[in-house]
């Protein structure tokens, strides 16, 4: 968490020709120059593997201003003071009705039926036969088994406030709609716990602000390339969109005990407010 956003790391890629080329297209049109580089860097490995079909790897204005333009705009409905979140995690929306929709189409699958009546089933269901329904199709589930696509007919979204390291992993769940903002120090850090069992918190907080003096340096000139000096434990906003069953996945994996303390403890409040609309 004291590792600053700028420490280099390995990658292995595994990737296909249409990917490839969206990549080097948006990498060519960011404002940070090691993200160019590696474009170019890139397209000089690969463009002799398959050139016809690797070919739209240049900037477009789509991508170069759209972003810029968008920010340009909504300077004028900023907030008069910096509006904080209140608490890391907060469910903006979900599907009205979730339970009974998820039951109907969970009828709809295992049936003849049109969906109209398969709803108007669902709606007459007690809580019991709701449960038992929905513990029909989790009695068996295994580790390694994916959830029934029924539950992807009801979805949620999220404004999260994460650290560097917890977005790092909240990522990789890409069967949802991710959307970040910049690493904002205003929002604060995110220490470990380990860090305060150890008696070294006043040291680690001294580093945070040597770091946010520096970052208000180099935002000064170049605002892109401000969040390089920042660390793994200065914090984001992100808004994200996902389905149950997708969330039963995140979930799976971490709120459990083998999952990294930053993002469980994140995943158990997405859990406890998703429940309330989804009991």
């Amino acid at each position: 968490y004291a590792i600053a956003l700028a420490t280099e790391t390995q990658l292995g890629m595994t990737i296909n020709a249409r990917n490839l080329e969206l990549m080097l297209r948006r990498l060519a049109a960011s404002p940070l120059a090691e993200a160019r580089l590696y474009s170019e860097k890139l397209y000089a490995a690969t463009r002799d593997i398959a050139p016809s079909l690797i070919r739209y790897t240049q900037a477009t204005d789509y991508d170069l201003l759209t972003r810029r333009n968008l920010r340009e705009f909504c300077k004028t409905y900023a907030p008069e003071k910096k509006n904080l979140p209140p608490e890391g995690v907060r469910l903006l929306w979900s599907t009205p009705d979730a339970d009974t929709k998820a039951l109907a189409a969970l009828l709809f699958a295992s049936s003849v039926w049109n969906y109209d009546h398969c709803l108007k089933q669902a709606k007459r269901m007690d809580l019991r036969d709701a449960k038992a329904l929905f513990k029909t199709v989790f009695e068996n589930i295994q580790a390694y088994d994916a959830v029934l696509r029924e539950l992807e007919n009801v979805d949620l979204q999220f404004e999260l406030t994460v650290s560097a390291s917890c977005f790092a992993q909240l990522k990789r769940h890409r069967m949802s709609t991710i959307i970040s903002q910049d690493y904002d120090p205003a929002l604060g850090v995110t220490v470990p716990p380990a860090i305060r069992a150890i008696g070294r918190q006043k040291e680690f907080m001294a580093m945070i602000r040597k770091t946010n003096g520096v970052y208000d340096l180099v935002w000064q000139k170049h605002p892109e390339a401000a969040a390089y000096v920042l660390t793994n434990a200065h914090r984001k906003r992100v808004l994200m969109k996902l389905n149950a069953r997708e969330l039963y996945h995140l979930s799976r994996m971490r709120v459990d005990a083998h999952a990294q303390w930053d993002i469980r403890k994140l995943s158990e409040k997405m859990l406890k407010q998703s429940s309330k609309v989804m009991p």
